[in-house]
């Protein structure tokens, strides 16, 4: 079985800064594609960065430029440097692990970040 935790959320103002960091830990011998996705309240989960095996690196066009997705040193943990934070990023944030050899997605419980302007 494979647990995933999110953690950093937080409240921050307009145009600051926050981390999000996931480990996905206990069967995870290999790398898995990560991804980090959110849900703001009356909306749809919308995918916001996802990180490769190989390390390539996509976002969403409304984060480019100031969201970055890296992999950390332990296998499987991730982080999501969020900058020039907008009120509109307010969200709950949900990291995702995919197992490639199977397609098998973990996701975590969900980190709240609110953005006051």
């Amino acid at each position: 079985q494979v647990r995933v935790v999110e953690s950093g959320g937080g409240s921050v103002q307009s145009g600051e800064s926050l981390r999000l960091s996931c480990t996905a830990s206990g069967s995870v011998s290999n790398v898995f594609v990560m991804r980090w996705h959110r849900q703001a309240p009356g909306k749809q989960r919308e995918l916001v960065a996802t990180i490769s095996v190989g390390g390539r690196t996509t976002y969403a066009d409304s984060v480019k430029g100031r969201f970055a997705i890296h992999r950390g040193d332990a296998i499987n943990t991730i982080w999501l440097q969020m900058d020039q934070l907008k009120s509109e990023d307010t969200a709950v944030y949900y990291c995702n692990a995919e197992r490639p050899s199977d397609s098998s997605n973990y996701w975590g419980q969900g980190t709240q970040v609110t953005v006051s302007s």
